[in-house]
């Protein structure tokens, strides 16, 4: 998975699971972690919005509005 970072640019927990968008520490996500290593993620592990979500051959990006663009 991709690693969160705050703020301030240091690392950070991942409060939503950034495939279902439910709470990541309330366990029952084998499926959704089996999922991610094919799939981008779809919501935001740091606030839980939806992303906008593009891939392409060469990999994927992901935006939150609010915590900005990852890729894979």
């Amino acid at each position: 998975m991709t690693e969160l970072v705050d703020a301030a640019g240091q690392p950070g927990a991942a409060r939503w699971c950034d495939r279902c968008g439910e709470d990541a520490a309330a366990g029952g996500h084998v499926a959704c972690a089996a999922a991610r290593e094919w799939e981008p993620p779809r919501y935001c592990a740091q606030c839980r919005r939806r992303m906008k979500v593009q891939v392409v051959p060469a990999g994927w990006s992901a935006v939150c509005v609010e915590h900005g663009e990852i890729r894979g």
